[in-house]
């Protein structure tokens, strides 16, 4: 079995305080809890992302996009988040698009593999990669979460010099 870096939530303390709903769906087994929540869930289209973490059990959780990361992890460490846009293939479900995007957990883009294998074992077909992946860095110098674009390492905030690799355990 692969050794998955482990995510532990570095966003705001208010929003770690108000984590408690929603807890995010579990599709743990089967394609099925997979077809269950996407039908049952309160959204007009399925082509609006969810929500997504896998957890320390490789389990998927999805919540609304609206939710937070955190609340869709209750409060745990996760492997991966971000959010994921489904849309109906052949077979059932696949996914479209899948980022990282979770300011919350701030995973780097090296997440992909608990991503991928989850998703291979409840037999989703996906792009294998993600579609949009995003580079976080932790400012040294302010403490800013900082979304690195167009390979610009300068912290948005105060300017200072973003690290070339993924630091927020080092927070």
């Amino acid at each position: 079995m692969t050794r998955l870096k482990r995510y532990r939530y570095v966003g705001p303390a208010e929003i770690l305080a108000r984590r408690s709903t929603p807890v995010g769906f579990v599709i743990a087994d089967t394609r099925s809890t997979l077809d269950r929540w996407l039908n049952e869930r309160q959204t007009t289209s399925l082509a609006e992302p969810a929500t997504f973490v896998i957890d320390l059990h490789r389990t998927l959780r999805l919540a609304p996009r609206q939710s937070e990361h955190v609340a869709c992890a209750a409060g745990q460490d996760v492997f991966a988040a971000g959010e994921v846009t489904f849309a109906v293939g052949d077979t059932g479900y696949i996914v479209q698009a899948v980022s990282n995007q979770s300011t919350g957990y701030c995973p780097d883009p090296d997440c992909w593999p608990a991503v991928a294998a989850t998703l291979d074992r409840l037999g989703v077909p996906h792009p294998g990669v993600f579609t949009d992946a995003v580079t976080f860095r932790l400012c040294k110098a302010c403490g800013e979460r900082n979304i690195v674009r167009d390979k610009d390492f300068v912290c948005a905030l105060c300017e200072g010099v973003l690290p070339l690799r993924w630091n927020f355990d080092s927070a």
